[in-house]
This record gives C-alpha cells, structure tokens and sequence, in this order.
C-alpha cells in the first residue's frame, strides 16, 4: 500500500496491560522523531505540572490521551490513532487501552493492523492481559510483533530482568502465528532505545524501536484483506438510484481489480454479469483497485443488493450457511450456544446462532479447554449457523471478507468479534424436501388458520392452567390443537436438559422447531413455557410467518406465585435445594410488547381464557 508521497505505509498497534506505558511510549516517540509542533509541545509542558514525580518533567502521554475522561483516570479508554512519518516510512498507529474490560476495543485496532508493539513492565513482566492481547493480536491477523519491556530504567536496565521476559514471551507464543518477533529493551519516560540506541543498556545490540518500525518489511496488504493482485473481493454496501433509469452498486474495492467489460459473479446467489460502468466521485473510469470507493453497473439485469459480494469469474469466496470461527467474546453477559443473535459481515445482516462451542483457549497456556458459556474476553472456537448463506473467504486470506461480529436482538450492542476458518459441509448434501400437500391446504381441512400461542411467566403464574382451558374452549369450537408443556417436554424430548441458562436456550430452541413443525400440519399449537428470555421467545417468533406467533403474559406478582407455590419449588429455591430458579436466583425477563397480558389477579381462568379465544377470532386464527 502506498501513500500519495511514494512512501510505504505501516500501522501498527501498541497494546499490553494497564499502565505499561503505552502512551507515554507513543508520545516519547513522537517528540524525540522531532514530529511535535512547538505550540502543542508546550501545552503538554503546562498540563505536565503536578502530573510527573519530577519538576519540569514532561507527561508525554498527553500527546495520545485526547479524551478528558482518560485524562482524569490516567487511562486510555479508546483506540486513539495518530497519524505521522520519517524520512523513511509513513504510520498510523493505534494506541489501545490496556484495561480488560476494554478488550473490544484493542480487537477493532488490531484488524486493521500489520504489526503490534506489545507492552510489558519490566517490573511486572508478563501477565494475563498481556497474554490476552497476544492471543487477540494473533488471531485478527497480525504476524509481526515486537517485545517493547518498558520501564527498564525502575530495574536499573538488567539485562537479565529483560532476557528473562523475552525468553518467557518465546516460549507462550510459540504456537501463536507471528512471522517475526524483536524484542526492545527501553524507557519511554527517559526515551532510551525509542528513537536512538540508548547509552544505558550496553549490553544491547539491537535496533532503536523506531529504527525497527520503519525497516521491518510486513505485507502491506494483509492488513486490508490483499492487495491489488489479490482475487477480486467487491462488497456491495449500498445501492444507488439517484434516478430511475440508473441503479448503481456502490462499495469498496476489498482487494482485486474491477474493469469495464470485466466478467463478475455476485454472491451469494452465484450469479454472473459484466461490469458497464464503473464510477468515481471525479466521473467515470476504466479500472478501480483495492482500496477504491466506486458505484458500478452491471450490462445484465441481475439481481444484486446491499451485502452481496462481486468476485471474478474464477476464484470466488466460499458460500454456507455454516461454519467455524474464533469468536472474541465482548460483553458481561456470557455467549450462550443456541441463543440467536444478528450476525453482521460485511454489509449482510443475518440471525445467526453458535450451534457448537467447541473449546476455549486458556489465555495462560493457550491449552483448549471445555466449556458450555463463552465469558468476556474469552476465546473460544465455535461453530455457527446463519438463517441464510453468506459468502466469505477464510480470515487469513481476506480480513474483511473472513470477520464478521455478532449483536444482541434487543440491545443492539456489538457482543462478539469472530474470525471465520472453513465453511462446515456436514450440511452441504440436505437439500428442503418439496411437500405434495402445503400447509395452506392442510390449515384449510381444518378450517382454521395455525399459529403458536405461546404462555410465558413465572412459575405458579397460572399459564397451564389457562392454556389448557383455552384448548379445551378451542376443541369444543370444533380446531384442531396440540399443547406443549414444559413438565411434559421436560419428561421426553428435553430430558436431557438441565436449568442452566444454556439448558434453558437450548429447551426453548427445541420446542420452537417442534411447535413450528406442528403449524405446518396446521394445527393451533399452544406452548405453555416459562422461557425467561425475551431473546429465545423471539427467536421462535422469527421461525414463523408474520400474525402466527402470539406472545401471551400471564402477569402474576412474584410474591402471588410463592404464595400459590402449586409444586413446592419456590420453597425448595428459598432453602438452596433448587438451583437456578426461574424468579429466585435465576432472572426472567419480561415481554417487552406481548400480543396479550393476562393479570392473573384481575380476572378468573374462564374469563382469561375466553379473552384469548376472541383474540383468535379477531385474527382469524379461530373460528366462532
């Protein structure tokens, strides 16, 4: 990659554990390579007072540290970039934050990076996050690393404290896949071995970092997913109609080169055409390379939207609807196997859920481990399943096209950063199996329109009791119904299934697939589930048509349901001789919009009851 100047470009990342000195180191750098205007420098003077152990000491992390809450905490809490060059090479380099709970963060900087500068205290050597960030940093792709041991001058430059730290670092990221690791021994505080080969540590031989940054040779497009003599990767990020006699493909080039006239196959859908038209902001031109934002159209008239990816003719990306993956877990509420979450790749938007969490890696020892959960910060190989196949290559041969990133339905908060390896085949051979009767006609013998009315609430909130009576009031009218109930399903199907959170997605998982295997035979099927989370009771929505999924809240306070206490299970929580109790020690989480709420203290069964059949009848689910 290339800047305008002809000079080469690198970015590089610092990261490590808090208060290793990460912008201190950046800061020195900058200043000691002459790249700080006077008027900036001597602000950094004035806002250094009372800020060093020393008068007249200068805080050199002033000169990253932009945000004013990381001012007041001494902390960098986001990714902040600097922009700067040499004689010798241009940089950009992303200063991460060191604390654990702003892993995310460090994840995003890391992908768009070709080499880290990994931080380590001389006094402290290497620890957990330190360890962690290797691990991240390896896994987004990055292969070049370089050892900065900081603070070298608060061990009075030993070489042994630094040969010990280098050694023990060798050793963890052996399996990890770096290309080339240098370990630096330097003060950022005193500038030593930053910028000039420092006086104080004789003993070493090696590069000043700067000297190192701009001569190690790292391959400029790995960074962005390849280079122009990569396969051609175009994703389609939005589409242009400024008019109606026009309709644009606008997007990036990931790697490649489009040209007018090229051949091209849009994907997912397998799809070819030629490119008519490719167009910059300065108007139209000949060939885009990687890198170029551009809008094309195709001569054919092929179907392609927002989140489709163009190839060539030959070496196209991978298509499935399952696959393996490293995930990066973000967020205190662990990843659950068989909870749905959006999926985002590239521009694509699907639901997608972990189907397998096959190990985690232990940041210690990168030894794989078992586990049901995935925790934050954790990393852990999966698979996963999407609604809909997408297209994508393998992480280490197109970053952009191979990452992708999970968000909660309801929150819409990024929880996880994955880093695909291969699709799955397992599945590749299962094609749907066309039905000579269609669930139209079947729902028609029956006279009736099939649905699921799903009853959630707390335990004792009565949501059996009135779902069998609104069944019993439905076969009387003449439908056709099937009731699913936790106990019963408990006894067959999912006696497998404990009450751990994963447990409890995984029983919802399967009474949805169940209940919507039943609305195709066209019957009403009435699911009576405590189903704490709104997230699984939306996921079973998500499996059917719109107006067939009723989300029906019996509302009974938490203290009428202890005192109803029908099976004595409120009792056995309260003495810890039931665990993980729905209302006690585990959450439910109440439906944000239901179809129906039924106040369970407001109205008999009978009365509850008839108020959902008339709601049928309004939909036209049931008869009169």
């Amino acid at each position: 990659m290339e800047m305008g100047t002809g000079q080469s470009l690198l970015r590089f990342l610092t990261c490590g554990s808090v208060d290793d000195g990460k912008s201190t180191l950046i800061g020195r750098l900058l200043h000691d390579a002459g790249l700080v205007p006077d008027d900036q420098m001597e602000q950094v003077r004035r806002d250094s007072r009372g800020r060093t152990d020393q008068e007249g000491e200068i805080d050199f992390s002033l000169l990253v540290d932009g945000l004013e809450a990381e001012r007041e905490q001494g902390i960098t809490i986001d990714v902040a970039h600097r922009y700067f060059a040499t004689a010798r090479r241009s940089f950009i380099v992303a200063d991460a934050p060191g604390h654990e709970q702003y892993t995310r963060n460090m994840a995003t900087a890391a992908s768009g990076a070709s080499l880290a500068v990994l931080l380590v205290d001389a006094r402290k050597g290497l620890l957990t996050q330190t360890r962690r960030h290797a691990i991240v940093a390896s896994l987004m792709g990055i292969r070049h690393v370089v050892l900065a041991v900081n603070k070298m001058d608060l061990v009075d430059g030993a070489e042994t404290v630094f040969t010990a730290i280098r050694e023990k670092f060798t050793t963890f990221a052996g399996p990890l896949k770096f290309l080339s690791m240098t370990a630096v021994p330097l003060s950022a505080r005193r500038g030593d071995n930053v910028v000039h080969r420092s006086a104080a540590m004789p003993w070493y031989q090696g590069p000043a970092l700067l000297e190192h940054l701009e001569t190690v040779a790292v391959e400029d497009g790995s960074a962005e997913g390849g280079t122009e003599n990569a396969p051609l990767r175009f994703q389609v990020e939005w589409i242009n109609r400024p008019e109606p006699d026009f309709r644009g493909l606008s997007g990036t080039v990931l790697s490649g080169r489009l040209e007018t006239g090229g051949a091209v196959t849009v994907w997912p859908s397998g799809r070819s055409a030629r490119i008519a038209r490719i167009v910059t902001f300065d108007g139209d031109v000949e060939r885009a390379r990687a890198g170029d934002a551009v809008t094309v159209t195709l001569e054919e008239a092929v179907d392609a939207g927002r989140g489709d990816l163009l190839s060539g003719p030959d070496g196209g990306p991978e298509v499935a609807d399952q696959f393996a993956a490293h995930l990066l877990w973000m967020t205190e509420e662990p990843l659950i196997p068989g909870r749905s979450y959006l999926l985002r790749a590239g521009a694509r938007w699907v639901p997608a859920t972990v189907t397998t969490l096959r190990h985690t890696m232990n940041v210690e020892t990168l030894e794989h481990g078992a586990a049901t959960v995935l925790e934050m910060n954790a990393v852990g190989l999966c698979n996963l399943s999407t609604a809909a196949p997408i297209a994508f290559d393998a992480y280490e041969a197109n970053r952009h096209t191979g990452s992708f990133i999970l968000v909660d339905r309801f929150s819409n908060r990024t929880v996880g950063a994955g880093m695909i390896l291969h699709p799955l085949r397992r599945a590749a051979n299962l094609h749907r199996q066309e039905l000579a009767v269609s669930t139209k006609e079947r729902a028609a013998v029956k006279q009736q329109r099939p649905a699921v009315l799903w009853f959630t609430g707390l335990s004792g909130a009565g949501k059996s009791t009135i779902a069998n009576r609104v069944e019993r009031r439905l076969h009387t009218l003449g439908h056709h119904t099937m009731m699913l109930d936790g106990d019963n399903v408990r006894l067959g199907l999912n006696r497998d299934l404990g009450f751990t959170d994963a447990d409890r997605v995984e029983n919802i998982r399967r009474v949805g697939e169940v209940a919507k295997l039943m609305t195709e035979a066209g019957l009403i099927v009435l699911c009576a589930f405590i189903a704490p989370f709104r997230a699984e009771r939306e996921a079973v929505r998500a499996l059917l048509p719109d107006g067939a999924f009723l989300e029906i809240f019996v509302d009974t306070p938490l203290e009428e349901c202890m005192r109803r206490d029908p099976k004595g299970l409120y009792a056995k929580a309260r003495d810890g001789a039931l665990r993980n109790f729905t209302g006690v020690d585990s959450p439910y989480e109440e439906p944000d919009a239901p179809e129906l709420r039924l106040k369970t203290a407001e109205a008999d069964v009978d009365a509850l009851a008839e108020r959902v059949v008339e709601a049928l009848q309004l939909r036209g689910i049931a008869g009169t």
